[in-house]
């Protein structure tokens, strides 16, 4: 009877372990799709609807570099692609990496330049539902290319973990969370520095911003090539196995990314990069834990209910705090 005790203590440690783990690199994918949709909102005031979008075309030119041995929109070979039938090293698939966020960057600037600089100085939702064209845009760069099967994006170690006792522990989820830690505090350095503060005054006030000499239309150009670069990296992540993409870029990294990071940003406050550190782990803990230990009862909360948890929690927040748990208020005087 103890022996029996003891392995069903052991049993839902390890269950209790591996679900955690899986919370928290679930949670670090939100974080840096979160970070990357704060800074364009901090520092254009844009709602980026095209964000999901971004995400899974900056996984593409992962697949392109890495995968295929070629550079996007260009008709050249990678020279640092691995040959074909090997896999990259982990220094090489890093510098991959790097050289795939400096391209979505500049595909950052050209979008803000040929899509939202002329709309400087339009309403805000005029330039939101500019956002909704630019994803329709891409949309079928990502989906065409992926019709038919997943683009492998040359994961080193593929699905491999690491044993912690009885638990299992992907190493893709260890690289996420390390990933958005990384991510998040880079983030968190911008923002305290010259150009950080720029861009929080063009947010509050362009017309006083740039009567301080603050070049509005640069900070614009900081914004969007920062935070279309971290939702690549946020892409990229979520398509390494055992995240359902399953180590290639496939249709299941858009529709996710899309639904799933808004009440990330609304529980942690729009225009807070605390509130998506907080919002991510804490929406994805939610998510995670709810689809674990309530799946006994899938016959009557019924199948999916695990992605309603996010939207019940953030409704449940908004209630008590309208902006927010670390967004600012805004406050009107009539």
């Amino acid at each position: 009877m103890e022996d029996l005790l003891l392995l069903a203590q052991a049993s839902a440690s390890t269950t209790f372990i591996q679900t955690l783990i899986k919370a928290l690199a679930l949670g670090s994918v939100y974080i840096m799709m979160g970070l990357g949709f704060v800074i364009i909102f901090k520092g254009t005031q844009v709602l980026n609807f095209a964000a999901s979008a971004l995400s899974m075309a900056g996984a593409m030119f992962m697949s392109i570099l890495i995968a295929d041995g070629g550079i996007p929109f260009l008709p050249f070979d990678n020279p640092l692609a691995p040959g074909d039938g090997e896999t990259a090293g982990i220094p090489l698939w890093l510098l991959t990496i790097a050289i795939t966020m400096v391209l979505a960057a500049l595909f950052g600037l050209v979008i803000e330049r040929l899509a939202i600089r002329p709309m400087i100085g339009q309403p805000l939702f005029a330039m939101a539902v500019i956002t909704l064209g630019v994803e329709i845009a891409i949309r079928p760069f990502n989906i065409d290319a992926t019709a038919l099967e997943g683009r492998s994006l040359g994961v080193p170690w593929g699905a491999e973990s690491w044993s912690l006792g009885d638990a299992l522990v992907p190493k893709s989820y260890v690289a996420a969370i390390i990933m958005a830690l990384i991510a998040g505090a880079i983030v968190i350095v911008f923002y305290r520095s010259r150009f950080g503060v720029a861009m929080r005054a063009v947010a509050f006030d362009q017309e006083a911003a740039m009567a301080q000499g603050i070049n509005v239309a640069r900070v614009f150009q900081i914004a969007w090539a920062l935070g279309v670069a971290l939702a690549a990296l946020a892409g990229i992540a979520y398509g390494m196995a055992p995240f359902p993409p399953g180590g290639s870029v496939s249709q299941e990294i858009h529709p996710v990314l899309a639904f799933r990071v808004l009440p990330v940003i609304v529980l942690g406050g729009l225009d807070s990069v605390l509130g998506v550190l907080f919002g991510g782990f804490a929406i994805a803990l939610a998510e995670v834990f709810a689809g674990q230990y309530l799946s006994q009862y899938g016959s009557t909360l019924g199948p999916g209910y695990s992605t309603i948890v996010p939207y019940v929690v953030m409704l449940i927040v908004l209630v008590v705090r309208p902006f927010g748990l670390f967004g600012t208020p805004e406050i009107r005087r009539v």
